[in-house]
């Protein structure tokens, strides 16, 4: 054998060796029980069944509440018979799961039912558990870190934006439209194909009140080709061709017919850049005073946008290095919260409850199912460091949380307080937080 061959046999055999080895991440997280419940309890839980058909059973020649319990077996027996399963085979599952050690995170599918009069009722139960998770090389982690620095050029680009937020407009009279000159007008916009016409219904492009700059870097050419030269009072009809990747999908690669009245003319006028104008602001007695203002601000908003997108970098890493089975249960569930999240925003946005309707939901879960995947692996990951490194969450950091959504919902804090701990919210406050200080863990442990 050639030494070639002798290192290929050698590698052969490590690779075996390492396929043999056991994955403490892919332990099966599918679980079966079998239950029984005591002969004494089923037929304690039958009689008192029985009672409650007894009262209400309605039968020819029977007085109400006076149903012999053997007619109630006889005509109600399969609906008796699950009334019982459902009154114990729950806690009994639930018995018999912490016996054994067992979390479980779905519903159990029940078989191989055994209910006999005068027997134990019997059943197995299958169901998932919770992955054991040995997570790998977290300690390992390497966050990006660059430095943040705001340019004097930022600095002053944010401060004429905020000058251009303190623009007063004043009126002007006995001329027309020019360039620099913002029109008050009201507008109505239609595609100009007729094939268009039932979309032009159902999306008009209507604005009551709308400033229009002449000239303006914002303002679309045709608009002020069309307005200027125009009087306050009068109104023009005038087409505007938009090209294929023009954001708003109503009017990209169309030509849409305007009719747009002039309500006035105005002038914007620009404070002056000083310390009055800094006063103005009304927390401020310098200009140098709003520019170190403004450089902080940006430079957390620059801090905060860095920290999030290491930190996401720091889980996908994470997810990486750590393979493990998630149970269905779980992926479902996350689907259900992101299909929520996005139909809400949808509505939010103007979408119609008919149109929201008519979409394709099964398609839809298809495609959150690897991202509900990427979602549960990184919670249980980081719930599971979480308990590694005894991060805890305490009431007064709940608390501080209930007093910001309480302000935000202009509610008590016990009023906000009381709903969440109806709905489960309060743990899921508890959860977040928590998922949130072992991200800064590993954010700042990775230097």
């Amino acid at each position: 054998m050639s030494p070639t061959e002798t290192t290929d046999a050698a590698k052969l055999d490590a690779t075996k060796t390492e396929t043999n080895k056991p994955d403490l991440n892919k332990k099966n997280i599918k679980r079966e029980i079998s239950v029984e419940i005591p002969a004494a309890d089923v037929t304690r839980e039958t009689e008192l069944q029985i009672q409650r058909y007894q009262k209400s059973a309605r039968l020819p020649g029977f007085r109400a509440g006076h149903v012999p319990a053997s007619i109630i077996r006889q005509r109600f027996g399969d609906g008796l018979k699950n009334d019982v399963i459902e009154a114990l085979a729950p806690r009994y599952f639930r018995k018999e799961a912490e016996k054994q050690g067992l979390i479980p995170v779905s519903q159990p599918r029940i078989t191989d039912l055994h209910f006999h009069d005068g027997e134990p009722l019997r059943f197995k139960a299958s169901f998932e558990v919770l992955p054991e998770i040995q997570v790998e090389g977290y300690k390992d982690l390497r966050a990006d870190k660059p430095e943040i620095a705001i340019t004097d050029e930022e600095v002053e680009q944010a401060l004429s934006n905020l000058r251009e937020q303190q623009a007063t407009y004043a009126d002007v009279e006995g001329r027309a439209l020019a360039q620099g000159d913002f029109a008050q007008a009201s507008m109505d916009g239609r595609p100009k194909d007729g094939k268009d016409v039932k979309e032009a219904a159902a999306n008009p492009v209507h604005m009551d009140d709308v400033l229009i700059e002449m000239g303006g870097k914002n303002t679309v050419a045709e608009f002020t080709q069309n307005l200027v030269g125009a009087s306050a009072g009068e109104e023009r009809t005038f087409d505007v061709s938009y090209p294929e990747d023009t954001a708003d999908k109503r009017l990209a690669g169309k030509t849409f017919v305007y009719t747009v009245k002039v309500n006035g003319i105005k002038q914007k006028s620009l404070p002056e850049l000083n310390d009055e104008f800094a006063k103005e602001l009304g927390e401020f007695d310098s200009l140098d005073a709003v520019r170190k203002q403004i450089r902080e601000n940006m430079e957390a908003e620059k801090r905060h946008t860095v920290e999030h997108a290491a930190k996401d970098k720091l889980v996908a890493e994470l997810v990486k290095r750590n393979d493990f089975e998630v149970p269905e249960s779980l992926i479902d569930r996350q689907i259900d919260l992101r299909l929520e999240r996005g139909l809400r925003a949808l509505a939010a946005q103007g979408m119609k409850m008919e149109d929201l309707k008519k979409m394709d939901l099964p398609r839809l879960r298809a495609g959150q199912r690897d991202q509900a995947v990427n979602d549960v692996k990184s919670s249980l990951l980081l719930e599971r460091i979480a308990d590694l490194e005894k991060i805890e969450v305490g009431d007064e950091e709940v608390n501080r949380e209930l007093e910001a959504l309480a302000k935000q919902s202009k509610q008590t804090s016990e009023a906000v307080r009381a709903r969440l701990t109806e709905d489960g919210g309060l743990d899921r406050i508890r959860m977040r937080i928590r998922s949130e200080k072992t991200l800064d863990f590993l954010y700042h442990q990775s230097a």
